[in-house]
């Protein structure tokens, strides 16, 4: 499917990582890239090896023309739910850009209330270079975050699982308990709590 840009002259680019784990913050990105300076394989993040997406991250924050994280922590997640807390994360990164975009592109099916237009795309991480840019940035950011949690409590294995439900994380956090950064309101650390 080919996708159609609209016709504008900044367009912000979002995406989110981490919507699934229950573990840390939900973390978004919003990018405007710079047409004068192109960047080579920007595709989803999850299709790229963890190297080659430093190395992109790197090139996005010099070459875009601005760019902004947004998050919602483990406790804003209970609160709201997963969908209203991504929601906000997005638009605190749309917010934080330096230059105000005139079309915004949401990876998903949904889009924030925002300032601007915006129209959200299936599959744009695959579809939006902006939208693949602001993948990375989130990405990269939430494994840096995972791999100090991990360092912080030892006995998780987040450094591998990102904090996602997996049999190991699923196995440590019966053992071990749930942390303080554990989201309360997932069923697996509910029951972890004693409390589902």
């Amino acid at each position: 499917m080919d996708f159609v840009y609209p016709q504008a002259n900044l367009i912000a680019g979002v995406d989110e990582v981490g919507r699934g784990p229950l573990v840390g913050a939900v973390v978004t990105a919003a990018v405007i890239l710079d047409p004068a300076k192109p960047i080579a394989g920007l595709m989803d993040s999850k299709k790229l090896t963890e190297k080659r997406r430093e190395a992109l991250y790197w090139e996005i924050k010099e070459k875009a023309l601005c760019w902004s994280l947004g998050r919602a922590e483990p406790e804003e997640i209970d609160q709201l739910n997963i969908l209203h807390a991504t929601m906000l994360a997005m638009q605190r990164a749309v917010e934080g850009l330096v230059l105000i975009p005139d079309y915004v592109l949401i990876d998903g099916n949904r889009c924030p209330a925002l300032a601007m237009p915006a129209q959200a795309v299936v599959k744009g991480d695959s579809l939006v270079a902006e939208i693949s840019a602001a993948s990375i940035l989130a990405k990269v950011t939430r494994d840096r975050e995972m791999a100090e949690l991990d360092k912080q409590f030892p006995g998780y294995g987040f450094a591998q699982h990102k904090g996602y439900p997996t049999a190991l994380h699923l196995e440590k956090l019966a053992s071990l308990g749930a942390t303080e950064h554990h989201r309360k309101s997932f069923a697996p650390v509910k029951r972890a709590l004693g409390l589902g």
